[in-house]
């Protein structure tokens, strides 16, 4: 029985955002930054950027150096499976894919390895409707 998004929110303090963004046009930017003005840690995840929102990007989630409480995905669906494998592996508590984002196969992957799942939710939106912030 997984968590309710409340208590997910509760519990997640460090936040790994798989295709985390600098264009300040994209989601995978915006949201991010309502979440670090609401007190959550943002760690980005971008390949391509060493820094994202003033703050240092990783590759993959595996060369974070810090526990990660909740995946944010930013990434098309079908890249999802390989997200919640990743995830599975630094033993992330959650997996959470953005609005718009769903996949079966990173259900499945996630909630066999017993971490609290997420689709098509906007985490900065749920965060403000529920009134968390963190700090």
């Amino acid at each position: 029985m997984g968590h309710t998004l409340a208590e997910i929110l509760e519990y997640t303090n460090t936040i790994a955002t798989v295709g985390a963004s600098n264009d300040p046009e994209k989601s995978g930017h915006t949201i991010p930054e309502q979440l670090m003005k609401r007190g959550f840690h943002v760690t980005p995840i971008n390949p391509t950027h060493q820094e994202v929102l003033g703050v240092t990007a990783y590759p993959d989630l595996a060369s974070v150096p810090e526990k990660i409480d909740t995946v944010q995905v930013f990434r098309p669906s079908e890249e999802a499976p390989e997200i919640a494998r990743q995830a599975v592996a630094v033993s992330a508590k959650a997996l959470w894919l953005q609005e718009g984002i769903r996949s079966d196969e990173a259900r499945q992957i996630a909630q066999a390895a017993g971490l609290d799942y997420v689709e098509d939710q906007c985490m900065a939106v749920m965060a403000a409707l529920l009134g968390i912030t963190k700090g």
